[in-house]
């Protein structure tokens, strides 16, 4: 599988006001998640369809017993999900997007756009997008589970296309953020080692210090 990285294409993000937080700071309260959000909006869609799916999977049964209208409802919402996790949430609040494309040889190629490193990440927004990336499929996993034990078969069939989206999203921002961090780091080496300008701190310095050594000794 060819891998094919693309970065700093997001330059959509605005960084949240100080003026947002400061009515409640001045009262003495602690301003809510969403007021502390840069993107409060794509915030609360980023969990909507997603504990949506979970709700009408666990409690569907208390209104109908209509298994086909609890498959399709669970399914419209995780597919609203995934195209939402994977087309705005994680553009708006970590500035990482991914997606594949199959080529003619058969081959699929990863495609990966991160964030200018430059612009800082609201750290209420990436705290809640990860820890709602990776709390639903484990959510949906433990209902697996208690679906075999329970020899609930047919419900497995929701499970499994939420695991598969689910997870679909899970493994295409896990390898989007290491590869950022990749090439953060290799960036952030390359203008210490070398370059021009402020580029080429460290190179400077090595160099000055090797002229003031040869100096000394001739």
């Amino acid at each position: 599988m060819a891998t094919t990285d693309r970065q700093n294409l997001l330059s959509d993000e605005q960084p949240m006001g100080n003026n947002q937080l400061e009515p409640d700071l001045e009262a003495g309260n602690q301003p809510s998640l969403l007021k502390q959000s840069s993107h409060p909006v794509c915030l609360i869609f980023h969990y909507l369809f997603r504990v949506g799916a979970i709700c009408t999977y666990f409690f569907g049964t208390w209104f109908t017993d209509n298994f086909v209208l609890i498959f399709v409802l669970c399914v419209l919402m995780l597919v609203f999900d995934f195209w939402t996790v994977k087309n705005v949430s994680g553009r708006l609040l970590v500035g990482l997007r991914w997606w594949s494309e199959n080529k003619e040889d058969g081959t699929t190629t990863w495609l990966f756009e991160s964030r200018d490193p430059s612009r800082p990440l609201n750290p209420v927004d990436s705290r809640l997008f990860w820890t709602g990336l990776y709390v639903a499929p484990a959510v949906w996993v433990v209902f697996g589970i208690l679906c075999i034990l329970t020899f609930k078969l047919k419900w497995l069939l929701i499970v499994a296309v939420a695991l598969a989206l689910n997870f679909a999203n899970v493994i295409g921002y896990t390898q989007c953020d290491k590869d950022a961090k990749q090439k953060w780091a290799t960036g952030f080496a390359s203008n210490m080692l070398g370059g021009s300008g402020a580029g080429g701190i460290m190179g400077g310095l090595m160099s000055r210090g090797i002229t003031r050594m040869a100096g000394s000794i001739f």
